[in-house]
């Protein structure tokens, strides 16, 4: 089962909204030109929601972008009913998993792709054991799993996109309104990823910083 989360659109990046909490922000996210939402069902997240509580407003906004849960660790049980909600058309693996897990979980059918923070070559170099045709690089920060706000090294993304070119890689951490063209004008990802860049507080997005930040990701590379 192939992954890609974006279509493929050669020569641009995609724009991947996270840490939605709500239905209304959600549709004028989708109205903005985002291509995929993030939804985060990680308890200790500041972002977090409950997937009972989203997903009213998730089978809603079923068939126009992708919807993604962003997971950190959970259980098959709980990977497998967020799949089976009809809510969610991506789960993201931001935790600790490996690679025979990220497997496991792609033989049972599961649309799971995975997230890694990377600081340095090394880590990047442990992202060539994952089958994951989507990955999404976040900037390295030991004591959260992503929402950090931190900005990864670019040069790392961009050689993960050399390296990779049957990936879809996705740039995350730090990305800003102020930063997002250069970022993508060095990586040329196929799309980037964005939660605290574009909030008035965790959860609650600035939607004209939303409107910028898709605007400034739009120019082609």
């Amino acid at each position: 089962m192939t992954t890609y989360l974006f279509p493929e659109n050669p020569g641009r990046s995609a724009v991947k909204i996270c840490g939605i909490t709500t239905g209304n922000q959600a549709s004028a996210i989708i109205d903005l030109g985002a291509g995929a939402l993030g939804i985060n069902f990680w308890p200790k997240s500041k972002r977090y929601i409950a997937l009972a509580d989203a997903l009213p407003w998730l089978l809603d906004l079923a068939g126009t972008v992708p919807r993604v849960a962003v997971t950190v660790n959970a259980t098959d049980d709980e990977l497998l009913a967020i799949h089976e909600s009809g809510g969610i058309d991506f789960i993201q693996l931001h935790g600790d998993e490996t690679p025979h897990r990220v497997r496991s979980l792609t033989r049972q059918g599961l649309p799971v792709f995975k997230a890694m923070g990377v600081k340095d070559r090394a880590m990047l170099q442990s992202a060539a054991d994952y089958d994951s045709p989507t990955l999404l690089l976040d900037a390295y920060a030991p004591t959260e799993y992503g929402g950090s706000g931190e900005t990864m090294d670019w040069s790392l993304g961009a050689e993960a996109v050399k390296r990779w070119p049957e990936r879809q890689v996705i740039l995350a951490g730090g990305l800003t309104v102020g930063n997002v063209a250069e970022a993508i004008q060095q990586v040329r990802p196929a799309g980037v990823d964005v939660a605290s860049g574009v909030e008035k507080c965790p959860g609650v997005k600035d939607l004209d910083a939303v409107k910028a930040f898709i605007e400034a990701a739009s120019a082609p590379y």
